[in-house]
């Protein structure tokens, strides 16, 4: 059977092996920072382009090379380059295709580094940037009115779960000349596939799900060849931003319990959300997959579940979500996300700190909002350390 026939769970253990002559089972790990030639004219064809044959890592590695073939294929991209974070492949995307005099428009709802970047960042090159409220499509289009570089937008969005109408921005964005690049870190390469829906560009924190258990930081960035070739590729090298073969190969064996942890986590999540919506002291549950989010019909229409993110808001601002969190015993505060464990962070405090207050709440992040990544645990362990929280908030004065 031809590997294009493959069903997911297959083609995350089997496509693109990479095999040595030595045939081992595991891809191999290339720990190494350089190669050697057979000869001088060897090398130098090497570097011309004339043939090919791997130079030094952070050009190009087998194993790396492996871990970004096989996103590829699993995203249904023409081509990918590894990074060595999350933020490494946001920033690489944009930096990479935008320069002095041009315009990025983003969504509004972005996590706090990308926001740094499109508000801090980018204006310092003399480019324009400008936010969008990633629901009102009005905006978009008075934003898309004028030529525009790039785009960028994450959805479900970091923190609160906006789901954006990937396939309208898209179009508008095309309308204005622009790259959509999109960040697909919450709904994972298996929840979402923002290429079918006219992306240009996909971003990853490999961080996150793909590793998924707290081992590695690396980050992905997928597009099509003409693009990666010509656009990304001489920026990532020349620059830097390579990712370490041992992480790449981490990320590889993440990979191959990809599907069984991201199911497993979003049928928790779901679970978990429907009892955070019955507790004393939540006053709000946002979670794709709940008939009450308000874009839950898109999100059927573009996710292939609810994911496991879930974002909840409780009575007391910021004292009574930290009284919540504080009382957990199984749920981890860290500002991670996508791990078999379950985490929890305070966003107002810690990953979106530096968005201004106003901006906050525009987002609607306020004092009492709590990002929960759920994971492997028990679901109803899980909800007994919600309850927990939840009484820590109803015993406050």
């Amino acid at each position: 059977m031809s590997s294009k026939n493959w069903r997911t769970a297959t083609r995350l253990l089997h496509e693109a092996p990479n095999r040595t002559e030595f045939g081992e089972t595991s891809e191999a790990l290339f720990l190494t920072s350089g190669f050697v030639y057979d000869s001088a004219e060897q090398a130098a064809a090497t570097f011309t382009g004339d043939v090919q044959h791997f130079q030094y890592s952070r050009f190009g590695n087998p194993t790396v090379d492996t871990l970004q073939e096989r996103l590829a294929l699993l995203e249904g991209a023409e081509a990918c380059v590894a990074t060595s974070t999350g933020m490494g492949a946001v920033s690489s995307a944009i930096l990479s295709h935008v320069k002095a005099g041009d315009r990025v428009v983003a969504s509004r709802a972005i996590f706090g580094s990308c926001y740094w970047i499109v508000t801090n960042l980018l204006p310092r090159y003399g480019i324009e940037t400008e936010l969008v409220d990633g629901t009102d499509y009005d905006a978009w289009e008075r934003a898309l009115s004028k030529p525009t570089a790039a785009v960028l937008i994450e959805s479900p969005s970091n923190p609160m779960l906006d789901v954006l109408d990937i396939a309208r921005v898209a179009e508008l964005t095309h309308k204005a000349g622009g790259l959509l690049i999109v960040d697909n870190v919450f709904a994972t390469p298996l929840g979402q596939s923002p290429l079918k829906l006219g992306a240009d560009v996909i971003v990853y924190s490999c961080t996150k799900h793909i590793d998924g258990q707290g081992r590695v930081l690396g980050g992905v960035v997928l597009g099509s060849s003409a693009w990666i070739n010509e656009t990304l590729q001489p920026y990532t090298r020349n620059t830097g931003n390579a990712l370490s073969p041992f992480n790449a190969w981490v990320l590889l064996k993440g990979l191959e319990t990809l599907q069984l942890r991201t199911d497993a986590m979003a049928r928790n999540a779901a679970a978990v959300a429907d009892a955070l919506a019955e507790l004393p002291g939540v006053v709000q549950v946002r979670y794709p997959g709940r008939a009450d989010h308000p874009q839950h019909e898109l999100a059927k229409a573009q996710m292939s579940n609810g994911g496991s993110m879930v974002a909840f808001v409780v009575d007391k601002g910021r004292e009574g979500a930290f009284a919540f969190m504080n009382a957990f015993k199984i749920i981890a505060i860290s500002n991670n996300l996508g791990d078999a464990r379950s985490l929890a962070t305070h966003p107002a405090t810690t990953t979106h700190m530096r968005v201004s207050e106003e901006e906050r709440a525009r987002l609607g992040i306020t004092d009492g909002a709590i990002r929960l990544s759920v994971g492997l645990e028990d679901p109803a362990d899980l909800i007994d350390d919600l309850k927990r929280g939840a009484a820590a908030v109803a015993a406050l004065a």
